[in-house]
C-alpha cells in the first residue's frame, strides 16, 4: 500500500523472518560467527537463546543461505511440547523421509540409514531446532543420542538449538549434564541499543530502496527505541505502522508526534486484547469459585499485563501460530510429494 507512495521496492518491516534484511548488530554478528564456527567443527551442539523477537529464526535462515548445498543437507523444525518419540518422528520427516513405522527402533534405523547414505555421498547433516525451550528433558536427551550416530570417528548429525530465555535454565538441569558436555558454543541475543535501533531501521529502509522519504527526526528514533526496547520484531511492528500512518496522512516527515500517536494506537489495540484476557480470567475465577477450586473467595492473584505494549502476550501467541504453520506447511509438502509419486 505505502510502498508505491514512498517509492519502495518492497515492504521493509515485514514480521516474518527474512535473511535478505539481516542486520548485523554486534550481538547478531557474534551469534552468526558461533554458528559458522560450529559448522567448521562438524560436531557438537550450539545454543542460541534470546527473548521473543530478538532474531533467532532470522539467524538460522541466514545460515541456511550460506550452506554449501553440495556438501550439506540441512533441516529445521519448530517444536511444540514434544516428547522423545514425537521429536524423533519430526526429525525423520524434516529430512524429507516418509515415516515407515511408528516403532522407535525402526525410526532410528531409518534415520541412521539415511545419514550414512548422505555421508557416502560426501554430505554432512545439520539439524536446526527452533523453539527448543519447549522440549522435554527426554526429548533433549534423544537429541544427544542422535549425535552418537557416527561413521568412523565422524558424527553423522550436528544440531543447533534455538530457544527463548528459559532454555538457558533448562540446560542447567542435573539430568542434562551429558548434553551440556556436547556444547561447543552458546550465545544469548540481547536487544539492540538506541544507536543500533536507528541503524536497524535505516538499514531495512535502505534495503527496500528508501530515498529518505519519509524522513525520521532524531526524536522519532529515540521514541521508537523507548517504545520497543530495541526488540527487532517490536521495531518492525511499530515502524510498519508508522509508514502506513505517514501514507494515510500524506506526511513525508515522521516526528515524535507521529510515533506517539501510532504507539498510542497500538497500545490501545493490544490493551483491548488484554481486556478480553482479563474478562476471561475473571470468568474463570467465578467458575473456579463455583466449583470450589479457589482457595478463598475473592483471593486470586492478579497478573496484570504490561501497561505499555503488551508485547509478550501477543508475541507468544504469534510465535506459537508461526510454529504450527511451519509444521503444517512441512506436512502439506510431504503429502503433496507422496501424492505426486503415486500418480
Amino acid at each position: 500500500m505505502y510502498e508505491d507512495y514512498f517509492k519502495l521496492d518492497r515492504k521493509p518491516f515485514q514480521l516474518s523472518p527474512d535473511p535478505g534484511f539481516f542486520f548485523g548488530s554486534s550481538i547478531h554478528k557474534r551469534a552468526l560467527a558461533y554458528l559458522r564456527y560450529g559448522l567448521t567443527q562438524a560436531e557438537g551442539f550450539i545454543a542460541i537463546t534470546g527473548d521473543v523477537g530478538t532474531g533467532k529464526t532470522t539467524l538460522a535462515r541466514m545460515l541456511f543461505r550460506e550452506l554449501p548445498q553440495k556438501e550439506m543437507i540441512a533441516a529445521q523444525i519448530a517444536t511444540t511440547q514434544l516428547e522423545a518419540d514425537d521429536l524423533l518422528r519430526m526429525v525423520v520427516q524434516a529430512f524429507g523421509l516418509t515415516v515407515k513405522s511408528e516403532s522407535k527402533s525402526a525410526l532410528l534405523d531409518q534415520l541412521e540409514t539415511f545419514l550414512h547414505k548422505q555421508a557416502r555421498e560426501g554430505k554432512r547433516a545439520l539439524l536446526v531446532v527452533d523453539e527448543a525451550q519447549n522440549l522435554s528433558h527426554t526429548a533433549l536427551e534423544e537429541l544427544r543420542m542422535l549425535s552418537n550416530f557416527q561413521t568412523g570417528d565422524k558424527p553423522l548429525l550436528q544440531s543447533f538449538l534455538l530457544g527463548q530465555n528459559q532454555f538457558k535454565r533448562t540446560l542447567q538441569h542435573p539430568d542434562l549434564e551429558q548434553l551440556r558436555q556436547r556444547f561447543i558454543a552458546a550465545c544469548h541475543l540481547t536487544p539492540l541499543d538506541e544507536t543500533e535501533t536507528r541503524e536497524y531501521i535505516e538499514y531495512r529502509l535502505a534495503a527496500a530502496g528508501w530515498k529518505n522519504d519519509p524522513s525520521f527526526t532524531d526524536e522519532a528514533f529515540a521514541d521508537i527505541y523507548y517504545y520497543t526496547k530495541g526488540i527487532p520484531r517490536r521495531i518492525n511492528s511499530l515502524a510498519d505502522r508508522l509508514l502506513l500512518f505517514a501514507y494515510l496522512e500524506e506526511r513525508h516527515i515522521i516526528g515524535q508526534d507521529v510515533v506517539r500517536i501510532v504507539a498510542g494506537e497500538l497500545e490501545e489495540e493490544l490493551n483491548s486484547t488484554g481486556d478480553q484476557k482479563a474478562i476471561d480470567d475473571k470468568q474463570m475465577a467465578i467458575t473456579e469459585e463455583q466449583l470450589g477450586l479457589s482457595g478463598h473467595s475473592g483471593e486470586r492473584s492478579q497478573h496484570n499485563a504490561p501497561t505499555r505494549f503488551q508485547w509478550d502476550y501477543l508475541e507468544l501467541r504469534i510465535t506459537a501460530i508461526e510454529s504450527r504453520l511451519q509444521i503444517l506447511n512441512s506436512f502439506i509438502r510431504r503429502r503433496f510429494s507422496e501424492i505426486k509419486r503415486k500418480l
